[in-house]
């Protein structure tokens, strides 16, 4: 899952980007209007939520939501705002935004707030993934299979759970290391050129605990696929 965090006080954004990291979000992070309109038209990124400020360099944050609206973009949008007025809060809905949280916060009451409103979103995110025997688990980020009567189970880390819910949810494609860069990895991150092999072996090593590694094949010259 990814979001799209627009604020330009830097201790603020530091602190939103950390606790989403944490809860397995990749988070794109900028501090200006213009600057994130310019992400969310990037024809390879696809966002699931943004958190926008109010008061923004470029584009503020209602210009921001206005604009996306126009455009007939769906993606469900959260502002963060010091006012608190009745008549703040209706400009903010009236200009396209989905929630409104008002300044100072807490880090709980936004992470509850964007588990609802991905709940609301079309693309309603379930409490498990489930292909055949292989259930990911959304709460635990724990992969697990059934095999001769018994649940067998590993964890993951932030990086093998958000590449397998990729393939899990692109059964049959095959992937290129481009795409996952593109739909896995910050904007801003600058990864090797070998870190998607290198998940991907470490990937591979969890699912053979599970007797699943011939599930995630190597398509020579072209990317990876999974069955």
């Amino acid at each position: 899952m990814r979001i799209l965090l627009v604020e330009d006080e830097p201790d603020l954004g530091t602190a939103i980007r950390r606790i989403l990291h944490q809860h397995k979000y990749v988070v794109d992070w900028v501090q200006d209007g213009t600057e994130a309109w310019h992400y969310l038209t990037l024809a390879d990124v696809s966002y699931t939520l943004a958190v926008v400020d109010w008061m923004l360099p470029g584009l503020s944050g209602l210009e921001l939501c206005q604009r996306l609206r126009v455009h007939q973009y769906s993606l469900p949008i959260l502002i963060l705002t010091a006012r608190d007025s009745q008549a703040d809060k209706v400009a903010g809905l009236d200009a396209g935004a989905d929630d409104y949280l008002v300044k100072p916060f807490g880090m709980e009451e936004l992470l509850a707030r964007l588990r609802a409103l991905q709940r609301r979103a079309p693309q309603f995110q379930p409490a498990q993934l489930q292909v055949d025997t292989l259930t990911l688990d959304y709460g635990t980020h724990i992969l697990s299979t059934v095999a001769a009567g018994r649940i067998e189970h590993v964890e993951l880390t932030s990086k093998e759970f958000q590449i397998l819910e990729y393939f899990m949810t692109h059964i049959g494609h095959i992937v290129t290391s481009q795409q996952l860069l593109a739909q896995l990895w910050d904007l801003g991150a600058e990864p090797t050129s070998n870190v998607v092999a290198a998940q991907i072996r470490l990937l591979r090593r969890k699912l053979a605990e599970l007797g699943h590694e011939h599930r995630l094949e190597t398509v020579y010259g072209m990317g990876y696929r999974f069955h």
